[in-house]
């Protein structure tokens, strides 16, 4: 790593990691060479990977500053990563100092550290789960002690499933945490697509196939499949710029390659709903 510090057991050290990679982009500390010279090659083949991924950890502020804006006080961020400044816990806890996080992630170097930088945080934990196993992850005690399911949870897939194939359901996956959440959990994502630039994207894509966790590129209509059982909220599922932007919108927001949205699971049809008073 940039840093001293021992490699924790079951880090792959050899080949890129996507949540070192992303460190990286960052300008974080928390990555070893094999990722730097893979972050270098992807800037070659698209010089605005750095502002991509400082507007998707935008995207996920804004996502966050609205979902406790609603009322929401409890997060599961999955596929967490290496966290880095402004990361979930301190968006919430900023705004409700009650708020919990729990993040997941099945990279070792991001557990080790996301445990690290949560020492004397009562309010967020980390977990090392992969998240293709919603029942392991929903089940387990550090989250468990944290969530509380019956109340409205904010579920964030934020640039994590493109690293899904189709044969491992993406949209089943989202949907199997969705049916375990409470009418008024939000669910937000974002997700690269190959529709505005796709020559850039299928260099990128290529590139990844050297990484611990190839990617692939969807549809804004396959992406919005993800979607199912939820409701979209204003402006519904976008270039991710134009997605609440906190200034005016991006004169070329194709320039960013990624559909991002949030939508909110709604009550049960025939559900009775108090008279306004």
């Amino acid at each position: 790593m940039t840093g001293k510090g021992p490699i924790p057991d079951g880090a792959e050290a050899t080949r890129p990691s996507v949540a070192r990679v992303y460190d990286f982009l960052l300008g974080g500390h928390h990555n070893f060479a094999v990722d730097r010279e893979f972050g270098r090659k992807l800037i070659e083949a698209e010089p605005n990977a750095r502002e991509i991924v400082a507007e998707n950890r935008a995207f996920l502020g804004r996502s966050v500053r609205h979902q406790v804006a609603a009322g929401i006080r409890q997060f599961i961020d999955l596929g967490s990563g290496i966290p880095t400044q402004r990361n979930v816990h301190e968006i919430a806890q900023a705004a409700d100092p009650a708020a919990r996080v729990v993040y997941v992630d099945n990279d070792p170097v991001a557990v080790a550290h996301s445990r690290h930088i949560l020492r004397g945080n009562p309010g967020a934990a980390v977990i090392g789960e992969d998240m293709r196993d919603p029942e392991a992850i929903l089940a387990h005690p550090d989250l468990r002690g944290l969530i509380d399911l019956a109340e409205p949870v904010g579920l964030l897939f934020v640039s994590v499933l493109h690293f899904l194939p189709d044969s491992d359901d993406p949209a089943g996956l989202v949907g199997g945490f969705a049916r375990r959440l409470a009418p008024g959990s939000h669910v937000t994502i974002s997700h690269v697509t190959h529709e505005p630039l796709p020559g850039t994207a299928a260099e990128v894509v290529k590139l990844y196939q050297r990484t611990t966790n190839p990617a692939r590129t969807r549809t804004r209509g396959e992406i919005l499949a993800l979607f199912s059982g939820f409701e979209l909220i204003e402006p519904g599922l976008v270039l991710m710029p134009l997605w609440r932007p906190d200034g005016p919108a991006p004169e070329h927001p194709e320039r960013c390659w990624y559909y991002a949205g949030v939508g909110r699971k709604p009550a049960p049809q025939g559900t009775l709903r108090p008279l306004a008073r």
